[in-house]
């Protein structure tokens, strides 16, 4: 299991690991749910040697975890590597079979003929920015324009109102 501390590291292993599954568990060393679960996941890794799992400990990343809305722990993100997330919910001991479902239904190999919708939670970053310094920056400048064109002018005001 790979430590994460970032939501750069996080882009990054999901690039890489191209059409492979990808668990991501959000813990904290406090949750005795999460340290229950634990030893299970850890035998669940075990048995399926071709999924990445990554952990993200909640308390040194209190912003990237607010970022990919994990609210309570322990929390899973199921990501099928940089086509984006296709599955996120919290498992307890008491919930095992619905994480065992859904790491059933997408590890799996992956067909589509459809284009990647790629990781459009993180659509400023970009992986491995130190490879590509021209596409980060024109992807931060796009993030940063996108922000700008959800706000409307309300018509009876001449002052912008974000829609949503």
């Amino acid at each position: 299991m790979q430590d994460v501390n970032s939501i750069q590291e996080l882009v990054d292993a999901l690039s890489d690991a191209g059409d492979r599954l990808v668990i991501v568990e959000f813990y904290a060393q406090w949750c005795n749910a999460c340290r229950a679960l634990f030893p299970k996941i850890c035998r669940i890794m075990a048995e399926n040697p071709d999924v990445l799992f990554l952990k993200v400990n909640f308390d040194q990343n209190r912003d990237a975890c607010r970022t990919l809305s994990v609210k309570v722990l322990p929390f899973f993100h199921f990501y099928r590597g940089a086509e984006g997330r296709v599955a996120a919910f919290s498992c307890t001991i008491s919930k095992l079979q619905t994480f065992k479902d859904a790491l059933e239904n997408f590890s799996s190999p992956f067909c589509s003929l459809e284009p990647s919708p790629g990781l459009a939670e993180f659509p400023a970053i970009i992986p491995h920015p130190e490879l590509h310094p021209e596409e980060a920056a024109a992807a931060r400048a796009r993030a940063a324009g996108s922000e700008s064109e959800s706000e409307e002018l309300h018509p009876l005001a001449d002052t912008p109102t974000v829609v949503g």
